[in-house]
């Protein structure tokens, strides 16, 4: 099955880019690894994996330049990154992959593995790292841990729209954003009786993930990251300087 993939490079409305300053750049996929920009690396792991078609979604003109140098469609930014995904998601249609131009370390193995262990009957499937896999790829690594019954999860920045059906699971990503800095609310769309098994510790991401997606009239499914590496994107200057220093170690193992 041919599959499209959605790369989210904009910026929220309003909000500086201090890293990307840091480095001299107009924007954080514009920031060289190893002499590629990490939006250049990010594209050619998803073409590497068999994406079909890539869209980047993004309104800085140096990242749309780019964008177009390596041939991918270029989609406009919406108020957030669910409106976003949503214009892409209706130009581009099922099966399609989304991530970010941050995602450094990204892999095509990663993003084929993704696709190959979503569930058949799922409509949305999300990629999780579990704490000790991360930790273990990256020792001292600053993640935020999602704490459930089956562990503690981070996420890795791939989700899988593999159905039509997944737009419902875009708009209610809209709600659920618009009320990121209102946890109550959140936990309402969760239900209450949901809440309450998680604070009893009975109440596993795979478990919490379904029910969401019940709730919302889809199927939707959590798969396991086998590298604990996929959850590791650029979110500080840390980041970025842990991976320099891993990609600089694999190259000179590597005799590269």
């Amino acid at each position: 099955m041919t599959c499209s993939a959605l790369i989210l490079a904009g910026s929220r409305a309003g909000e500086a880019d201090a890293l990307a300053a840091s480095e001299g750049v107009s924007h954080k996929a514009l920031i060289e690894l190893e002499g590629l920009p990490l939006l250049a690396r990010v594209h050619a792991a998803l073409t590497a994996a068999g994406m079909e078609r890539i869209a980047v979604c993004a309104s800085d003109p140096e990242v749309i330049a780019l964008a177009e140098r390596l041939g991918a469609v270029v989609t406009e930014p919406a108020d957030g990154p669910s409106g976003s995904v949503a214009r892409a998601f209706a130009r581009l249609g099922a099966p399609m992959v989304v991530t970010t131009a941050d995602h450094a370390l990204l892999r095509p193995r990663w993003v084929r593995q993704f696709i190959e262990r979503t569930p058949p009957d799922a409509d949305v499937a999300i990629l999780l790292a579990r704490r000790a896999a991360v930790e273990a790829a990256m020792p001292g690594s600053r993640r935020t841990w999602l704490r459930f019954a089956d562990g503690e999860w981070s996420g890795c920045n791939l989700f899988h729209l593999a159905t039509s059906r997944a737009e419902a699971a875009i708009e209610s990503w809209a709600g659920v954003e618009a009320d990121r800095k209102r946890p109550w609310r959140i936990a309402a769309r969760l239900g209450y009786g949901t809440l309450w098994n998680y604070w009893r510790g009975r109440l596993t991401m795979q478990g919490a993930v379904a029910r969401l997606g019940r709730q919302i009239g889809i199927s939707a499914a959590v798969v396991s990251a086998a590298d604990g590496l996929a959850a590791v994107d650029v979110d500080s200057m840390k980041d970025l300087a842990d991976i320099r220093a891993l990609v600089a170690e694999r190259r000179a193992g590597a005799g590269l």
